[in-house]
């Protein structure tokens, strides 16, 4: 094999995508799997027209059985798509081949009516909708996680964190929960999806639904075989009825993108604070271990935040790949020359790099170590800066806000230039010294005593969870 020609089934193997290779999502969104639900659209077309009584029944039959993706060859396809910009011109010919041969009379039923747009459109919403079920399902096993993590430290006192810098403490409870609800908005979202804003694509050649009218014969009735066709045309796929055929109308592959650029940027979100607390000289969390994860190539004492680190590449991709989505809305007249085109494969990106973050995610929160005694350490780091906001606050009313501000300002400047604790330094403090006795100063001082309403606010957030609904039921797709 040759470096310029790839073994047929490894052009895109993952190499350069860890974050996706080998996941669930991966197979639900490779080739094979896309080739599979345009024969799925195919065969559920010619069963919506027999139903209508348009195509025999026993054509559908056959149409139906002859549509697996094992008796197509996808590279061939593929190269074939070169010559006509997309790959339903060959797939058509080659599933007719098949029919053909198994059953030379259904063989004209293929594809009747039909064209290119309303195959691969509704082709992907049957990949999208296989992959949001495994995305949500991930999303959901991630949220149950992080609300085990959110009980368990409700109470564990850690520095806050703005601007790089300490701020005041919070929890590890309430970062927790905040995560937690990112991942539950963003299983939401897909589940709404995937609900109702997966429509399947009918429209003909240019919108009218002409070709499906005329072969249903000049007895007819429009406005009957239009209601007829759509609504078992979805029944058959699972998927949504739209108002109006959508092939230069593409808000459903618009909000699709837009869902997942959210949901990779809240598990963006969740990865970027391990790094940051996983770093040598905070040490606050800490990645599960594995035999070889997260080994360095040079230094043997490394284990690298790498599950983070994979999930951190997705979220930084995929808004990136779903504005190329929002950017394909302006289509022109009823059918796009390379704006339809420019969607296929950043979709593709965009549902298993999210996909992949999710399943990653999973492993991730599920074994991540928390350490509370390296959280009691960076507390104490500042010697009592951290909550110099209490203590201003508890001097206000006797100094009055600004100037009780002025005073812990200065006592703060002298505290961090001298590394002095803050209590040392307000303690030589007149005004200070006055209005606390040495054990109400340290109480004031203890930040684990400052974290306002965050055991609250972990609670409210679990109880809120807890009434989610569950994924939505509907016709088995897959």
């Amino acid at each position: 094999m040759s470096a310029d020609r790839p073994a047929d089934g490894f052009q895109d193997a993952g190499l350069l995508s860890p974050v996706r290779a080998g996941t669930p999502v991966e197979a639900a969104v490779g080739d094979p799997a896309w080739l599979q639900a345009m024969l799925d659209a195919e065969a559920a077309l010619a069963r919506a027209q027999a139903r209508c009584g348009t195509v025999p029944a026993a054509a559908a039959a056959a149409i139906g059985a002859a549509a697996r993706a094992e008796h197509l060859d996808v590279r061939a396809l593929a190269l074939a798509a070169r010559e006509t910009a997309n790959p339903v011109v060959g797939l058509v010919k080659a599933l007719t081949a098949v029919v053909a041969a198994r059953s030379p009379e259904a063989a004209e039923y293929v594809h009747r009516g039909s064209t290119s747009q309303d195959v691969l459109d509704t082709g992907a919403m049957l990949v999208a909708a296989r992959a949001l079920r495994l995305i949500t399902a991930d999303l959901r096993a991630a949220a149950d996680a992080l609300g085990e993590l959110a009980a368990e430290h409700r109470d564990t006192p850690m520095a806050g964190r703005t601007l790089a810098l300490h701020a005041v403490p919070t929890t590890f409870g309430l970062k927790a929960a905040g995560w937690r609800l990112l991942v539950l908005d963003s299983a939401d979202r897909l589940e709404r999806l995937a609900a109702t804003g997966l429509p399947v694509s009918l429209g003909g050649a240019a919108g009218t639904l002409a070709g499906y009218l005329q072969y249903a014969g000049p007895d007819a009735d429009p406005a009957d075989l239009l209601e007829r066709l759509v609504a078992a045309f979805a029944a058959e796929t699972g998927l949504a009825v739209p108002v109006l055929p959508w092939h230069a109308l593409r808000t459903p592959v618009a909000d699709l993108g837009a869902a997942l650029a959210h949901t990779a940027g809240a598990l963006g979100k969740i990865a970027a604070d391990v790094l940051v607390l996983a770093r040598t000289e905070i040490g606050e969390v800490a990645e599960p271990g594995g035999a070889g994860r997260g080994a360095s190539s040079a230094m043997p004492h490394k284990r690298n935040p790498v599950l983070a680190t994979l999930i951190r590449s997705a979220a930084l991709q995929v808004p990136a790949l779903a504005s190329v989505l929002v950017q394909c809305l302006p289509h022109e007249d009823e059918r796009s020359a390379g704006v339809w085109h420019a969607e296929w494969q950043p979709l593709r990106e965009c549902l298993r790099l999210t996909g992949g973050a999710a399943h990653t995610a999973v492993e991730l929160v599920r074994g991540l170590a928390v350490h509370p005694d390296r959280m009691r350490t960076n507390l104490a780091a500042t010697g009592g800066l951290l909550v110099s906001e209490r203590v201003s606050a508890s001097l206000a009313p006797r100094l009055g806000k600004a100037a009780a501000r002025d005073l812990l300002t200065a006592a703060s400047a002298r505290a961090a230039g001298t590394g002095r604790p803050l209590a040392d330094v307000l303690a030589e403090t007149p005004e200070a010294a006055g209005a606390f006795t040495p054990a109400e100063l340290a109480a004031l001082l203890d930040p684990a005593g400052y974290t306002g309403l965050a055991g609250p606010l972990v609670d409210r957030a679990l109880a809120a969870g807890r009434t989610r609904p569950g994924p939505p039921t509907g016709k088995d797709t897959s």
